[in-house]
């Protein structure tokens, strides 16, 4: 008996297989235990104890809690004296086109008045050979989301210019250019 208690605790227990057997003794134990101090398991516990109506978080009589309003978007308010946004986009959209034979700087200073200074910086150094568009294919179309943001869609002859437009203070100006190919 001593010489198997010996081996025992000289060579299995040191061993990798001998440590993995003695956790796994260890890990059933304890789930044993948990087992017979919890008693005897619910039977009506668990997935077949569903609620007999859908579970409802809100009050469905009380106002529209949705996120897509039916309500018309706010008119663009412009500041007496200045372009609707309309015009805006128009003359943006011929000087972006324009640009052909001119050099960056000269085609920035004819995009600056129509841009905010965000966008200004952000064309800095463009080549204006690289607009990928030459003409417009079709009016603009204007999608006004509040009073002082819009977005414009200009359909091209290779693809479809996006434009947002913002008036901070009734000014229209160009914040972005996305292209999008046709």
């Amino acid at each position: 008996m001593r010489r198997a208690i010996e081996f025992l605790l000289t060579r299995v227990l040191r061993s990798r297989l001998g440590v993995a057997l003695g956790i796994a003794v260890l890990v059933f134990g304890v789930i044993g235990a948990a087992r017979l101090v919890s008693g005897p398991a619910d039977p009506s516990a668990g997935l077949s104890n569903r609620p007999d109506r859908p579970v409802t978080t809100v009050d469905p009589n009380s106002g529209d809690d949705g996120a897509i309003s039916t309500a018309a978007p706010p008119s663009p308010v412009t500041r007496p004296g200045t372009p609707k946004p309309e015009q805006v986009v128009d003359t943006f959209v011929r000087a972006w086109l324009g640009g052909s034979g001119m050099t960056s700087e000269e085609w920035l200073a004819t995009i600056r008045p129509l841009a905010t200074p965000v966008l200004v910086e952000k064309m800095a150094g463009a080549d204006p050979a690289g607009v990928p568009a030459e003409r417009t294919t079709g009016p603009a179309t204007l999608r006004p989301r509040t009073e002082s943001f819009v977005e414009a869609l200009v359909p091209l002859d290779t693809g479809e210019l996006r434009l947002e437009l913002v008036a901070p203070e009734g000014r229209w100006l160009v914040d972005v250019v996305d292209w999008e190919r046709a």
